[in-house]
Parts: C-alpha cells; structure tokens; sequence
C-alpha cells in the first residue's frame, strides 16, 4: 500500500462517502470509485460494505484504518522535522550561566551561535546563584553540577564536557613554603578559599573533598588561610601572586598552567562533579533552536579546550 491509498481510505471514513471524499480530495466521483476499488482488488479485502444511503467499515477496513492513521502521522511529522531542519531559527533563547564560565568559554560560543542564526536573540544572564529556569522562563543553564535530589524527575541534564577542579600553587609559594606531598599537609599551607555561598563558617577555614585517581573514596581535608573571597577571580590573583594554594576548575587556570605561573599541587588528586552540564526543566517537547544549541555547544566543549 502506498501513502495515497491509506490517506483515500482515511478520507472516505471521515466524510462518509464517496461523493464528500471525492471533494476533498479535489477529484471526480467516479476516480474515487474506481481507486478503491482496485485498492481492495490488490487487498482481497473488502474494506467498506456500500448501501445506496452509506459507507460502512469492515473488520479489515478497520484494521487498515488504525494503522493508517500511525502511518499518516509519521509521514507528517518525519515531513515536518525535515522542513524544520533547513529553515531559518527564529525567536528567542534565554540562558543563565555561572559568571567565570559564563564570561570565559559561554559568551563567546553563544556569539558564534548567534552569528551562526542571525534571526535568533539571545540573553545570556550570568550569576552565581542558579535561578528557577522554569519560572523564569530560561531555556536552560551551563552549570557545574548534574540534576540531582528533588530536581531530578522535573529536570533535565546532559553532561557538555568533564572538568576538574584541582589544586595549583604559583612556583614562588612552593618556592618559600614547600610543596605538600599528602593531604594532610595542606592543613600546614596558607589555603585560599572562595566562599560561593553565605553559609556561616569559620573565619578562613573550610573542608575540600578530593578524591585520588586510583581510589573511589573521598577525603575530607580541613585547610585555613588568612584570604578568603567570594570571588574566584581574587582568589586566582592571590594564588598567582604567591599567597598561598587554591582549588581551581581547570576552565578557569588552564593559560596560567600552560604558561607555568600556576603548578599543579597533589596532582593525583581533584574535586569530582565539577563537570559542565546542560541543564534545563522537562518539557514535552524541546524547541528546534534549543536543540541546535545544545548540539553546537556539546560539539563545542567535547575536546575540552581549557585543557593545557
């Protein structure tokens, strides 16, 4: 059966007879007549039982009715994708992401995408604190961690690109204080904190939990210092400067690492789920535009270019 036999038989139930299927279809009586007959010659079935006052269905004429309209909808819809696919993007995408990432790696992709689309506006709104996408009205966020907990039968979230966050030192700090060969030396080392939420602790103190690359468990490691900011950006310079060790995503320190200011501390060990993640609320059916974004900014972040 080909696709003008199934949309006939379709047409002829709906309208009820020949005559009103004929006219919707755009042809004469007598073609309609003559095409389901030989449609049911092929079949050797006898899909609609005709009086002179109706049409009625048979049992077989059911059957190829149900499948009918699966098929006719997959036509449309396989159509209707491909359409899509060669016309322009429009309308408007609304992004958040966190500020160091967001200005360094995001800005710059979400332009090449625009320049890309020229009929697509986008607003990329950086903060550190993750808004309420759906409420809103984002179409996503780039942040460093996964959906979990309560959010995760609401939410959506595919990973972009892995990411570690690492200890580093400049050579002049290591030069005139050391280089800790163990965790439990850092407690001996100025630590530099970034303090990235209002949680009270105590003054220049906190725990980092790391993880050796050979080992699955996580190590809890108290660290102090005299600095601590909730800027990432301050804390690098300091580190630069030779104040003291921090811990870093790599996005963030991968130049000053290549270029040797920074040098890796405890090379073994790192924070885990720091990972670059596209996340976004559930919705039945995600926009064309936000799935090329998706795409292009996975394409984009695979060979992670931060690294050195």
């Amino acid at each position: 059966m080909e696709r003008a036999d199934l949309e006939l038989v379709t047409t002829v139930r709906h309208r009820g007879s020949l005559a009103a299927a004929a006219a919707a279809l755009g042809v004469a009586p007598s073609v309609v007549t003559k095409r389901l007959a030989a449609l049911e010659g092929r079949l050797g079935q006898r899909l609609f039982e005709r009086t002179t006052r109706r049409l009625n269905l048979t049992v077989e004429g059911e059957a190829v009715c149900l499948h009918a309209d699966k098929l006719l909808e997959g036509f449309a819809a396989l159509e209707a994708e491909l359409s899509e696919r060669h016309s322009a993007l429009r309308g408007r995408l609304r992004i958040a992401a966190t500020l160091g990432f967001g200005r360094r790696w995001v800005g710059p992709a979400l332009a090449e995408f625009q320049q890309r689309h020229p009929g697509l506006q986008i607003d990329l709104q950086l903060s550190e604190q993750l808004p309420d996408l759906g409420a809103d009205g984002y179409d996503g966020a780039l942040w460093l961690w996964s959906v979990q907990g309560a959010h995760s039968a609401h939410w959506i979230s595919r990973r972009l690109a892995r990411n570690q966050r690492i200890l580093v030192a400049s050579p002049a700090y290591l030069s005139a204080h050391g280089t800790p060969r163990a965790l439990e030396e850092l407690a001996t080392h100025a630590c530099l904190i970034v303090r990235e939420n209002t949680e009270a602790q105590g003054a220049g103190r906190e725990h980092w939990a790391l993880k050796h690359d050979k080992e699955s468990a996580l190590s809890r490691v108290r660290v102090q210092g005299p600095l601590s900011s909730n800027s990432g950006e301050m804390v690098r310079d300091w580190c630069l400067a030779g104040r003291g060790i921090m811990l870093r995503s790599l996005w963030d320190i991968a130049p000053q690492l290549a270029a040797g200011e920074l040098v890796r501390v405890l090379p073994h060990h790192a924070m885990p789920d720091a990972d670059i993640h596209w996340i976004a609320p559930w919705r039945p059916k995600t926009p064309r535009r936000v799935r090329l974004l998706i795409d292009f900014l996975a394409e984009q972040f695979r060979s992670e270019p931060w690294k050195p």
